[in-house]
């Protein structure tokens, strides 16, 4: 969990220093991959994660 809060933060500061920053849009571009990647990982991981093997 503190992965996912960590990465949104990173997305988000990105996020704000290249819309506030001329020159920087790329930084607001990495931060929306960072926010994506992170949004499929936590999905992905919160659909797996609640089965359990049955052991017969």
């Amino acid at each position: 969990m503190s992965l996912f809060l960590l990465l949104i933060l990173v997305a988000i500061v990105l996020g704000i220093i290249g819309f506030a920053a001329h020159g920087l849009f790329y930084l607001l571009i990495i931060g929306a991959v960072v926010l994506l990647a992170d949004l499929v990982y936590d999905g992905m991981r919160l659909r797996h994660g609640g089965r359990q093997r049955v052991v017969r």
